[in-house]
């Protein structure tokens, strides 16, 4: 399978939207993607992840079966869940490194960094049976658990597409109640990131990779349309997002406008967030494809991709330098000189992540070259 250039740059973009989103203070974070819609990047993390999922499924069943492609999943499933606890374990024991050094931050709950020292068995073990989903981490939690449904899922997706999808947006409709019941620690109902909400868009990324070929030849014909629509969707988004920004000026027309699209709840994936990523996607991939390929094919561009091909070593990456980023940027003056300093600190964390999805990605390069160093020293 080939890699997408340009869609290996906008898995890095929502790492580095999501890290800089964690950093309350940050400068760049006012140039991320939650400024100007009203999605933000959770859902193109989640949404491409999903289309990688489909891709990957159609390859490994077509060359080795249906089983072995399980397998991966199942593999891999496991390996999210193993990146949930160490980045939670990091995660604990950077903030009580940074508190015992009298660094204050905010990008995460102080109270695990209590936890992690008095009783560190007992973390782990909340944490490991998703009981507790630490912030920051807790899209992580959610990609567990949709990646631990592909095994059984997809299998029926491919049978019984039409009816999978509307079985999908049935649970989607009954999405609260459900999350309602799963136990943990959080105060409120069920999880942060609903998984039954969460998982439509999730499915839907999915099929798109699966199916892809096959849907653009059906829709192909509406193109025009379909553009526009999107067009305007983002449009309406957008108009969201400023009058919300600019408050009581436009009361009026929030008003009138809130008649449209009702609540906008993030965490259980509403209509107008599931909407609006969609549309954002068709321009993205349709009409806009020939320029985020160049736009892939660029200095910058490569880098993103470099950090999107960084999987969950970027993702664990990204959390911890938000939480030493926002320390980092707390200790910045309240003045001219403190905002340069956190907008040093921001294309700091950024170009970080970069290096170190860079050095993930030829870990077995260096490790080969450190290997045959020690050998002509021996010899």
């Amino acid at each position: 399978m080939s890699r997408i250039a340009w869609l290996d740059m906008l898995r890095g973009y929502a790492l580095v939207c999501i890290m800089l989103d964690h950093m309350p203070i940050s400068v760049l974070r006012n140039l991320t993607l939650t400024n100007f819609v009203v999605f933000d990047a959770a859902e193109l993390f989640v949404l491409l992840s999903g289309f990688l999922v489909g891709l990957v499924w159609v390859k490994v069943a077509g060359a080795d079966g249906v089983t072995a492609a399980q397998k991966r999943f199942w593999r891999r499933a496991f390996q999210v869940w193993r990146a949930l606890i160490v980045g939670a374990i990091a995660l604990a024991l950077l903030s009580a490194l940074l508190f015992s050094l009298e660094l204050k931050h905010t990008a995460v709950w102080f109270q695990y960094s209590i936890w992690i020292i008095e009783n560190p068995l007992g973390y782990i073990a909340t944490v490991a049976l998703m009981w507790m989903q630490p912030n920051l981490m807790d899209v992580l939690a959610l990609y567990v658990l949709l990646i631990a449904t592909v095994p059984v899922a997809v299998p029926l997706l491919q049978r019984w597409p039409v009816l999978f999808m509307a079985g999908s947006v049935a649970i989607w409709l009954a999405a609260l109640p459900l999350n309602a019941m799963i136990p943990n620690q959080r105060p409120g109902p069920g999880l942060l990131f609903n998984p039954f909400g969460w998982q439509l868009l999730f499915f839907v990324g999915v099929a798109l990779g699966m199916y892809r070929e096959a849907l653009m030849r059906v829709l192909k014909p509406w193109s025009r349309w379909i553009t526009i629509a999107s067009a305007l969707v983002l449009l309406f988004s957008f108009v969201i997002v400023i009058a919300a920004r600019i408050g009581e000026p436009v009361q009026a027309l929030r008003d009138v406008m809130f008649m449209v699209h009702g609540k906008i709840d993030k965490w259980s994936l509403d209509f107008m967030r599931l909407l609006a990523v969609m549309a954002a996607s068709w321009l993205v991939s349709v009409p806009l494809s020939p320029q985020f390929g160049r736009m892939a094919a660029t200095t910058p561009g490569r880098a993103l991709a470099e950090i999107g091909r960084g999987g969950l070593w970027a993702f664990v990456a990204c959390v911890l330098l938000s939480i030493f980023g926002d320390a980092m940027e707390m200790m910045a003056p309240k003045n001219a000189l403190g905002w340069i300093l956190r907008v040093m600190i921001d294309i700091w964390v950024v170009v970080a992540l970069w290096a170190m999805s860079a050095a993930w990605l030829r870990r077995d390069e260096f490790i080969g070259q450190y290997r045959a160093t020690r050998a002509s020293r021996a010899g």
